[in-house]
This record gives C-alpha cells, sequence and structure tokens, in this order.
C-alpha cells in the first residue's frame, strides 16, 4: 500500500488512521467535511494530502479515491441519520473504488453481532443483531461482501482516544477535563470494552497493508474489560479528579429521549451497556501476532492530555 484515503479524517477513528498510515510512510488523502478542522489537524503532516469533500457527494469521493490502493472508510453520522444515509455513502465507496480499481477497509462496530450469549465473539458467531442501527451495520457489511470488491471489515468495541469525540466514553472525559461533574453511561459494575484508537489504527492498517487478508472479518478486541468503578479510580487517582460522577441509567436516556433525537436512538443500544458483546482476538493473533494493546491507564492519560491541549487551542503530537 503505497497511497490511501480516509474517508472521516477528523473523526477519531479517522485521525488515528491518518496518524498510522504516515508513520509507516504510506501518502494518505485526508477526506471530511470539515475544511479548518483538517488543515488544524494535518496542515503540518508532509505526507498527508487535505481533501475538504462530502462523503455523500459521489463526484468528490471519486476523485479524493484517485491513484489509492485502499479507502478506509471511518464516516460516522449521528444515529437519527443513520438510515439514510449509511447506504448511500457505501453505495458511493464502492462506486469510486470501482472506478480506481481499489481495496475497501471499513472501520465496523459490535452492532451487528447482536446480543450473544458467548463468553467470547469470533469471526465466525452468526449474526443476528435485533436493533434498527445493528441491521444497518450488516446491510453495510453484506453490500461490500456483495460488491466483488476485495474489502476487509474490521469490528471494534466502543473506541476512545485522541480526537474521539462521540463516543461513550467521551461523555465523560470531557466533563473531567473542565472540571464539571461527569457522566458514566451504563452500570458502573458491569465490565465493559474501550479500545484505544490508536492500537486499532495499528491493528487495522496492519491488516489492509497484507493481500491475504482481504474478502474477511476480524475481530480486534480492546486491552482488557474494564468497569466504569475502575475507570473512575484511575480518572481519581491519575488525573486528580474529585468531582462527582453521575450514573446515566437506560430509563434516565429513555425520558430525556421524549425530546432529544438522539437520545431517543441511543436506548436501543443501551443492551450493550447491560449484556456486553466481548470480542475475541484469537484469529488476529494467530495470523499477524498480539493485537496491539495499550493499559487503560496510559491510554486515559494519553487522551485526557489530548483534551486539555484542545481545551487550550491547540494540538499535540501523541
Amino acid at each position: 500500500m503505497k497511497k490511501a484515503l480516509v474517508l472521516g479524517a477528523t473523526g477519531g477513528m479517522g485521525y488515528a488512521l491518518v496518524r498510522e498510515l504516515g508513520n509507516r510512510g504510506v501518502e494518505v488523502v485526508a477526506f471530511s467535511r470539515g475544511k479548518e478542522k483538517l488543515h488544524a489537524l494535518y496542515q503540518h503532516e508532509p505526507r498527508v494530502t487535505i481533501f475538504p469533500g462530502d462523503a455523500l457527494v459521489e463526484k468528490d469521493v471519486i476523485e479524493a479515491a484517485d491513484g489509492v490502493d485502499v479507502i478506509f472508510h471511518a464516516v460516522s453520522f449521528p444515529y437519527p441519520e443513520w438510515e439514510e444515509k449509511h447506504p448511500l455513502c457505501i453505495e458511493i465507496i464502492v462506486r469510486a473504488a470501482e472506478i480506481h480499481h481499489a481495496k475497501i477497509a471499513l472501520v465496523d462496530n459490535i452492532y451487528a453481532y447482536g446480543r450473544q450469549s458467548k463468553i467470547e465473539v469470533n469471526e465466525d458467531t452468526k449474526k443476528e443483531p435485533h436493533t434498527k442501527k445493528g441491521n444497518i451495520r450488516l446491510a453495510m457489511e453484506n453490500r461490500l461482501k456483495g460488491s466483488g470488491i476485495p474489502s476487509l471489515i474490521v469490528h471494534l468495541p466502543d473506541v476512545y482516544g485522541p480526537n474521539a469525540e462521540n463516543t461513550i466514553l467521551h461523555e465523560t472525559l470531557k466533563n473531567v477535563v473542565q472540571h464539571k461533574t461527569a457522566n458514566f453511561v451504563g452500570d458502573l459494575k458491569v465490565a465493559r470494552e474501550y479500545i484505544f484508537t490508536l492500537d486499532a489504527a495499528k491493528a487495522m492498517v496492519e491488516l489492509a497493508s497484507r493481500e491475504d487478508t482481504y474478502n474477511q472479518n476480524w475481530n480486534i478486541p480492546s486491552a482488557h474489560q474494564i468497569t466504569g468503578e475502575e475507570i473512575i479510580e484511575i480518572l481519581r487517582k491519575d488525573a486528580g479528579y474529585k468531582k462527582p460522577i453521575r450514573t446515566v441509567s437506560k430509563t434516565m436516556i429513555r425520558f430525556i429521549g421524549i425530546f432529544h433525537p438522539f437520545m431517543r436512538e441511543l436506548v436501543e443500544m443501551m443492551y450493550l451497556t447491560e449484556d456486553p458483546v466481548i470480542l475475541s482476538g484469537k484469529k488476529y493473533e494467530a495470523k499477524i501476532g498480539p493485537v496491539p494493546r495499550t493499559p487503560y491507564q496510559e491510554g486515559i492519560k494519553k487522551t485526557l492530555h489530548w483534551m486539555q491541549q484542545e481545551d487550550v487551542g491547540f494540538k499535540i503530537k501523541t
């Protein structure tokens, strides 16, 4: 892989992918609607070409994909817009890949797996989504598999890390940085997975760099499972956070959802805070090697440091 296009380059995973690709000497086209943020993130990166554009405009994506070997799909949309925008976005990416003979690497989540009784979910586990969003993600996966384009689908748990703002853990960390009362979504005693974005990007770029990894699904787990209580302990000990932390329950979100479309859409995904899907990384380990795993203590520290620098108006290297 000599050149790659990252769609959604101003998001958490998009940013991590651009950085990892650049670190490996790959020329990168960083694509996003946010021109100012693209410049803020990448104007000093010698291997990065900034391309402001809309992932829902076919002409923009086709132009940006000219000459690239792999198109990384890291575009996210607000929950209420998923049904309308995700299918269209996939169609446009497939078209661009067809025209330029490029491969596709999809940043995916765990929604398509649905509720699972297994201790760990592997890539052969039958996907039986029971939510609208899970069905949308499965439809995206099936569209890629039926396209005839070499594609790899990478399933990640909830992410956190530098520049990863639209995440469930960010809802907690943003108020920690601002020394305000923070919210934690879900049961504090339930152990869940959160993967550091830079780890996820390392694993995904490694997969995308090989020829024998395409037309497959890959699960990338986190360092280990962690409870909300353990996260709070890290915040107390390492960040000196002393404010109270409120637990946000499904009932509370359902009530807020009466007035807020995003919260209304979030309700159906709250099962993941009660009965988490835990990914197995055995396939990756057998084929590639150890899954990149930053300890939570270190990952949270780096994330908070990034957010603190953002708060005072400039970015740092991580």
